[in-house]
């Protein structure tokens, strides 16, 4: 396996601790372990996102969906085994598992439904009024007042 230093990167950088914990959790996860169960990222639009997963045999009291921090993580309960039944072949995992996604910034949780034996989670990105980017309208003359503002007038000494 390789190892990257991301200290260059992080040298000349303020408030970016969360990016290089988030490289440095996607670098050392294993990819076997995060195979189950299925999932699908899309994009249906600019600021809408919906998650996926297929948990076929999952009732939605076996599955727990929280969003703190960031991240949101969806887990389950294992099944309790049927004591009379006796397979000849189970394909069909019901075994417990927990998912972590990292959200990034502005990004919530809008809603959850299951459906066929898939689990979708609406995602929104809601970027709050002050962080939109807004126009400025220029003006001719002084028309702001009778000095310009941010300068300042010193008396000579």
């Amino acid at each position: 396996m390789r190892t990257y230093d991301f200290t260059p990167l992080f040298r000349s950088t303020v408030g970016f601790d969360r990016m290089s914990r988030l490289l440095e959790s996607a670098l050392s996860s294993d990819e076997s372990a995060s195979a189950y169960p299925p999932y699908n990222i899309e994009r249906l639009d600019e600021n809408q996102y919906r998650i996926t997963m297929a948990v076929a045999g999952f009732a939605e009291s076996d599955l727990d969906i929280v969003s703190e921090n960031q991240s949101l993580t969806i887990r389950s309960k294992a099944r309790p085994e049927a004591d009379a039944s006796h397979f000849l072949y189970r394909g069909i995992a019901g075994r417990a598992f927990e998912r972590r996604f990292q959200l990034a910034d502005h990004i919530h949780v809008t809603g959850a439904s299951l459906e066929n034996g898939l689990l979708h989670v609406a995602l929104e990105r809601q970027v709050p009024e002050q962080l939109k980017p807004r126009t400025i309208a220029i003006t001719t003359g002084l028309g702001m007042g009778s000095s310009h503002p941010g300068i300042e007038h010193d008396q000579a000494a």
